[in-house]
């Protein structure tokens, strides 16, 4: 598919990329959703802890298909995105699995890895699971920033083999040096100075109760370059910070997925360069890449009146899901 422009429209009093980044992080309500927290316990003897919408439990077992929901770096189910989007789930008949990567919960993980952007290894084992567990397949996934990275590059690793009717993924660090650099610029320095604070806190944090294979002061890296290059790739297994994300950088599995994707993706993302963006021919038939001139990183905020905001993600993410389940109900009545 080629890359199409985005009918999303900012909200004319939100046009700046940081206001539409940071709006929704103040400001956007948490709704009350019905979760049931689960525990996934991992043959490497580390955990994931899960959380359930609706019917995900085996008492009650799911009935809705199911969407397996991603974070950003340093999220958790408190994310402003999340809630919102889980209750619109639920209520366009939808049952979510929102996965916290290692450490992401409220309680350390028990080894000395963490996760990563490249980490699709634990989405396979989340996938695995629920379709062992309630005996249905995964009808979709979605990932935001990070967790994008990782459904884009586990989709292209999968190809005609992911166990999925569809994906989605928002504001996408497709190429992850670059994005290492664009949060070294301007005001993207504030974006940089508190992630990389919550990282270097959870590392000293983790360490403090378990013994640490690492010689080094997280306190004393100041970018995520040299965060990445002295902790996450010797934490992973891979040589430094450039060969992490050559690895693990979404945009060169694009051209090998096969099911139906779509990505969205602003130009003014604050977290990476517009280059950063890839080409249409970098796509494969089955990406639909829709690129919006605004919208800021994981914002998208919309809406006429001042203060009355608008969240159009969570809107396109159920058309999209909805298009996809006729689809399928088209192909499966055709057969």
């Amino acid at each position: 598919m080629p890359i199409i422009a985005s009918p999303f429209k900012p909200a004319w009093w939100l046009k700046n990329p940081h206001l539409q980044t940071l709006w929704p992080t103040f400001f956007q309500r948490s709704p009350n959703v019905d979760i049931m927290h689960h525990r996934l316990e991992l043959d490497d003897g580390d955990f994931l802890d899960l959380a359930l919408s609706g019917q995900g439990n085996k008492q009650n077992p799911h009935t809705k298909p199911i969407v397996v929901i991603l974070h950003g770096l340093e999220g958790s189910l408190k994310s402003h995105y999340i809630k919102p989007l889980i209750k619109a789930l639920d209520q366009n008949g939808f049952a979510a699995c929102f996965v916290h990567f290692r450490g992401c919960s409220e309680e350390i993980n028990r080894l000395p890895r963490s996760y990563h952007s490249g980490d699709t290894d634990d989405l396979q084992r989340v996938i695995d699971y629920l379709i062992k567990t309630y005996n249905q397949g995964v009808f979709a996934v979605i990932g935001f920033s990070l967790g994008g990275n990782v459904v884009l590059k586990w989709m292209g690793e999968q190809a005609d083999n992911a166990p999925v009717q569809t994906a989605i993924a928002v504001s996408v660090p497709f190429q992850l040096a670059h994005a290492g650099q664009r949060l070294e610029k301007s005001f993207s320095r504030v974006y940089q100075k508190h992630l990389l604070s919550s990282c270097q806190q959870k590392y000293n944090h983790k360490f403090k109760e378990q013994a640490c294979p690492l010689d080094v002061d997280a306190n004393k890296l100041k970018t995520f370059y040299q965060f990445d290059d002295r902790i996450t790739a010797p934490l992973h297994g891979f040589k430094g910070a450039d060969d992490y994300y050559q690895q693990c950088s979404s945009r060169q599995f694009l051209s090998h997925i096969h099911k139906p994707t779509l990505i969205l993706h602003a130009k003014d993302d604050p977290f990476m360069w517009e280059h950063t963006i890839p080409d249409a021919e970098e796509l494969s038939p089955s990406v639909q890449l829709e690129l919006s001139s605004r919208g800021g990183h994981v914002g998208f905020i919309s809406g006429k009146i001042p203060f009355m905001a608008e969240y159009w993600l969570d809107d396109r993410i159920i058309q999209w899901l909805r298009e996809q389940q006729y689809h399928q109900e088209q192909e499966q009545h055709h057969t």
